[in-house]
Parts: structure tokens; C-alpha cells; sequence
């Protein structure tokens, strides 16, 4: 068992070596050039009376005459649909539209298709968008064979807390995931809080048709739909800060469990082999973690070992998410990351096995609610 386990931390350290070297060390610098397109902002939103200020603010930084904003009502019953009318009213540029059907998907097909603009761009109600964020987003599409950007987001940041700490430095790991996977040419996800595309492909594709049924998904499934018609060159991701999009945390650990579960039960939507390993191998790399606990922690002769073999999982770690964070702006402590190593097995079993017994809600919606 100790010459696997040594094997086993070699080849999660090198695995970690390798995927750090796909991310930029370097920001990466994007200039914005060439003839400005016509481009529309498309946000659904439902029971954010919340984030109302928040957002009406940053439409107001990045509102210009190339932009045109459409705020797509998800059936909000919290009155935030009269709230943003009042905190939007008089400004050019942006319309406010009621969604004919029932859920995130059908919202953003019908803003879509009031979209005046050859570019879409989408994002979340809570979210945060960088100076120039339009422009460094759209700038690859003067390319004519580029079809869809997709850009990272993490959450803001929560103080020293490691509840907010955890939520960050797993969104590094999803970044790092996401870059490798579009390096190889098979691009696995991508988030919809910061995502570009020709609507041009999107109706050539037929949008989000066949997917409807899922809570989310409306970015990786329309990922997939454009890296099957166009190829996956046609899809590009932008490692870098000068795009970065920042969303608000979970505010409890139920909260970020529910969603989780909701992200990850997508992959039986996909039909998709690389998909289905992906997520049983996320799933056995934990046990594995945890199995050494079990096997080492039985006598004391070997909690060295033990100690050893976790300590080499937490340098790999913070070595390449750490490379992200840092890339990004943003540089959890090492407390942080050792905290986050121990914990990160048992939150990916939990979420796991949710998948399997837990039937999650969102916006106060079922799974069976979610459909045009």
C-alpha cells in the first residue's frame, strides 16, 4: 500500500505540474482593435431585488453606443422587475423584458431573439464586470472563423473567512480545468456569467433546444452544440484578469452543496464519454484521499507517512491554483489552501453522492419545474 500510495502522490504531483503549465504566467494582454460590432448584453434574472443597485451600477460602467442591454424577467415574484424600472428608468440603451416561459433558458432564448446585436454576450444579475470588459471580450470576433469566447469568473471576495476562501480557490480549479481542456481542443465548460457568441451560430445550432429540461447548463450545452457544427477551434478561452467576471459567494454551505449538485448532475445530460470519466474520475481521486486517512491513521508508525503523502497533495495544489489565483488578482493564504486540501475530499463525495439522493431546488423551482 505505501509504494501505491507514492506512486499515487509522483503522479498527482506531475498531473498538477502539467495543468499549471497550461495557465499563463504572464496576464495575457488583449487589444482591443479592429471595427466595433453591434453587440447585445443579455442578463435573465429572477427574485434579485437584492442585487438591483449592484447591478443598474455596473450596466451604467459599461453601457456604451455599441451595447445594447436586455434584462430578461425570469417570473420574478420578489419585486425586482418594478425595482430595476425604477433604478434604469430614462437610460438608453437597455430594455427590460418580461420572459414568456419558466426558467434561466427559455429567459435568455427569447432576449436572444429580441437581440438586435451579431454579438451576445451573457452574463449573471450578481455579477461584477472589469473596465473595457465588453470590448476584451468581443475583440477575437473581427476573426470570421471564431464563433464563441468564453472568459473566467470567481467569487468576491468574503474577508479572511475560509467559507469564502474555499468557494474561491475551487473556482480556481474550474478555471484551470476549463483552460486545459479548451488547449486540447476538447473544451469541457464553460460559465454563462461570461460567455460571448455569434447569435448567428446560436440559431444555426437552434440554441438550447433539446436541453431545456435542466436547470443549467445553457453554457456547456451550447459549447458543445458550437464545438460540434464549427470545430473546436472555433471556440477560444481567455485565461487572463482583463475579463474576469466576479459573482457573489454562497452565503451557507447548504447553499453552495444545492448548487454544486445541480453543476454536476449535468454530465448525465451530456452523452458524452469524456464527460461521464471526468466525473467518476473527480469522484475516485477523493476516495483515494480518503481511503489513505483510513489505511495510514490505523498505526502510529505510519501517520508520518500519512503526513507526508498529504503534504505533497497541498504543494500540488497550491502550486497550480495558486498560480491562477495570483494570475487573477486574487491570493488566498496558505492556511487557506491547506484548509481547503484537507476539506476538498469530503465536499466532492458529498456533492457526488448528491447527484444520486438529493433532489435540489433553485429560485423555488424542482428539476421537473424547469422547462419552456
Amino acid at each position: 500500500m505505501i509504494s501505491f500510495y507514492l506512486l499515487w502522490c509522483l503522479a498527482y504531483l506531475g498531473l498538477h505540474f502539467f495543468l499549471m503549465r497550461k495557465w499563463p504566467k504572464k496576464p495575457l494582454k488583449i487589444t482591443s482593435s479592429g471595427k466595433p460590432q453591434k453587440i447585445s448584453l443579455i442578463i435573465p434574472f429572477r427574485n434579485e431585488r437584492q442585487n438591483v443597485s449592484q447591478l443598474a451600477s455596473e450596466i451604467a460602467k459599461i453601457l456604451r453606443d455599441t451595447v445594447e442591454v436586455i434584462l430578461v424577467d425570469d417570473q420574478s415574484e420578489d419585486g425586482s422587475r418594478e425595482l430595476l424600472d425604477h433604478s434604469l428608468e430614462g437610460i438608453h440603451g437597455v430594455k427590460i423584458l418580461k420572459s414568456p416561459g419558466s426558467g434561466k433558458k427559455a429567459a435568455l432564448d427569447f432576449g436572444i431573439s429580441q437581440a438586435q446585436g451579431e454579438i451576445i454576450l451573457t452574463s449573471d444579475a450578481d455579477c461584477k464586470f472589469p473596465d473595457q470588459w465588453v470590448n476584451k471580450m468581443t475583440v477575437l470576433f473581427r476573426f470570421p472563423g471564431v464563433q464563441l469566447v468564453a472568459g473566467p469568473v470567481v467569487t468576491e471576495d468574503m474577508g479572511a473567512s475560509f467559507f469564502g476562501k474555499f468557494q474561491q480557490i475551487e473556482w480556481f480549479s474550474i478555471l484551470l480545468l476549463t483552460r486545459f481542456s479548451f488547449s486540447r481542443n476538447q473544451p469541457l465548460m464553460c460559465s454563462g456569467a461570461n460567455l460571448a457568441f455569434r447569435k448567428k451560430a446560436f440559431e444555426e445550432v437552434r440554441g438550447y433546444h433539446g436541453n431545456e429540461k435542466w436547470f443549467s447548463g445553457d453554457d456547456e450545452f451550447l459549447l458543445k452544440k458550437v464545438v460540434a457544427r464549427f470545430g473546436p477551434e472555433s471556440c477560444v478561452y481567455l485565461p487572463t484578469r482583463e475579463v474576469l467576471v466576479t459573482t457573489n459567494p454562497q452565503a451557507k454551505w447548504g447553499d453552495l452543496i444545492q448548487q454544486r449538485i445541480r453543476w454536476a448532475g449535468k454530465w448525465k445530460a451530456h452523452r458524452s464519454f469524456s464527460h461521464a470519466l471526468a466525473a467518476v474520475l473527480a469522484f475516485l481521486v477523493q476516495l483515494v484521499w480518503l481511503e489513505s486517512i483510513y489505511v495510514f491513521s490505523k498505526h502510529s508508525n505510519t501517520l508520518i507517512f500519512l503526513g507526508m503523502i498529504w503534504m505533497i497533495k497541498f504543494f500540488s495544489e497550491k502550486a497550480s491554483l495558486g498560480r491562477v489565483g495570483e494570475s487573477l488578482g486574487h491570493n488566498p493564504g496558505i492556511l487557506q489552501f491547506a484548509l481547503t486540501s484537507l476539506f476538498h475530499p469530503i465536499y466532492v463525495i458529498w456533492v457526488g453522492l448528491g447527484t444520486i439522493f438529493i433532489k435540489v431546488k433553485w429560485k423555488d423551482r424542482s428539476q421537473e419545474d424547469s422547462v419552456f
